[in-house]
């Protein structure tokens, strides 16, 4: 082992050129890789604040509706496991919440003589996903004069999260295979370097394992310092990022950006491992031509 980390380094800082073009490799993969995380992650961390929004169904009841109608619905709907929180929404409540979304315009409501506005119940489901479950339950009371709940939008944002997720495997997997097959070439360039030396090692009768050592810790050093490089770029243009567009996009989606501290340490040891992963790989891959394996 320490025969192999000191020819690993000796070979690293002797074939600087090679050894650079390896971290250029892994470093420009492992960038890819870590901004696509970045969208990823922040566009997963937007629609599932933009879901929040929308688990909420509101039931507006009949007129000739009584409380104790609306009591005994809410009784039954209080059982199901997909609700959360239910509360009944009197209209005169209803009319004083409007009052204050429309602030200054709230003048146009008081001109009214009545209250235009149903008595209500105001349901949320755990899981967005429940959402039509709950509504078909619903849908069999009597007192309903209408359901008021976002199922389109709902379909939509599970669909796109669905896509997002099996978008990001696809192309997490694609960019993984492509990076270990230029960093085994890139090695292999150092191994075709000292294929005389090699040769003659196993001829006086040294193991694989004792040849292949110094080439797995090289490949393992290059993935660590082409992970330190790529985490160092992205946590900075990452805190860029949040600057110029972290406040806007609170305000504009009710959601910001997923924090410098969460993306900085999880994409540190993502890095790390992909790194020394994707170097021992193409080291072992590109040995395999000069060792029986």
């Amino acid at each position: 082992m320490i025969y192999s980390v000191k020819q690993a380094f000796k070979q690293f800082f002797r074939n600087g050129a090679m050894s650079t073009a390896s971290v250029f490799s892994i470093t420009a993969i492992l960038l890819i890789l870590g901004f696509f995380f970045l969208l990823i992650v922040n566009v997963s961390n937007i629609v599932e604040g933009i879901r929040k929004d929308f688990d909420t169904i509101q039931v507006y009841l009949l007129e000739s509706t009584e409380y104790a109608q609306a009591d005994s619905m809410m009784k039954q709907i209080g059982n199901m496991p997909e609700v959360q929180e239910l509360r009944y929404l009197p209209k005169e409540q209803a009319l004083e919440d409007f009052k204050v979304r429309f602030g200054d315009k709230a003048y146009l409501l008081e001109m009214r003589q009545e209250n235009p506005l149903p008595n209500s119940l105001i349901i949320k489901v755990g899981r967005i996903e429940d959402a039509d479950t709950v509504v078909k339950r619903i849908r069999t009371f009597e007192g309903v004069e209408e359901i008021n709940y976002y199922q389109e939008t709902v379909d939509r944002l599970i669909r796109l999260t669905s896509f997002i997720q099996f978008g990001a495997l696809a192309v997490i997997l694609v960019l993984l295979v492509i990076s270990v097959v230029v960093v085994s070439n890139t090695i292999k360039l150092m191994v075709l370097a000292r294929e005389r030396e090699i040769s003659i090692m196993k001829y006086v009768g040294a193991t694989n394992w004792f040849i292949r050592g110094p080439f797995l810790v090289e490949g393992i050093l290059i993935g660590i310092v082409s992970a330190a490089i790529s985490a160092g770029v992205i946590a900075f243009l990452y805190h860029k990022i949040i600057q110029v567009f972290g406040t806007d996009l609170l305000v504009m989606m009710s959601t910001g950006l997923v924090s410098e501290r969460f993306m900085l340490n999880n994409l540190s040891v993502i890095f790390a491992a992909l790194g020394i992963s994707i170097g021992a790989c193409g080291s072992i891959i590109s040995m395999r031509r000069f060792l029986d394996t």
